[in-house]
């Protein structure tokens, strides 16, 4: 399965909203079934604006949706959501993977080629130093 690159400016959105204590709580939340964004309210020390902004911020990296119903607007997570950053953290962990793969290929590489000769393998010496 081919999967598309996320652009560096998707992982970001991604990343700033889940770097956010309050805004992964949300998160947690709304993946055990929708909320209203009152009822998400109700369960922080912070003004229903102020869950209103991390509710926007989690909508603009992709993470939920909001929907109306009534005088209410309901949050619900993008089932892909969790896909998306996983894909991100896989793309990170192979890149740095390959990086780590490469440096010890190098050092490997390296060490065979600059072994010193153990001690007392050259010619004419002995374990009590070379002979005269």
């Amino acid at each position: 399965m081919v999967v598309d690159e996320l652009s560096d400016e998707t992982v970001d959105r991604l990343f700033h909203a889940l770097a956010d204590t309050t805004r992964r709580d949300i998160l947690r939340r709304c993946v055990r079934g929708e909320l209203s964004v009152s009822r998400l309210a109700e369960a922080y020390p912070m003004s229903f604006a102020a869950v209103q902004k991390h509710v926007a911020v989690l909508e603009r990296a992709g993470l939920v949706s909001k929907q109306r119903s009534g005088r209410e607007q309901l949050v619900r997570t993008d089932p892909d959501a969790v896909g998306r950053a996983r894909q991100a953290l896989d793309e990170l962990e192979s890149a740095w993977r390959g990086r780590v793969d490469r440096m010890a290929r190098l050092l490997a590489e390296d060490s065979r080629t600059e072994a010193p000769e153990a001690p007392g393998t050259e010619e004419n010496d002995t374990p009590e130093g070379p002979e005269r």
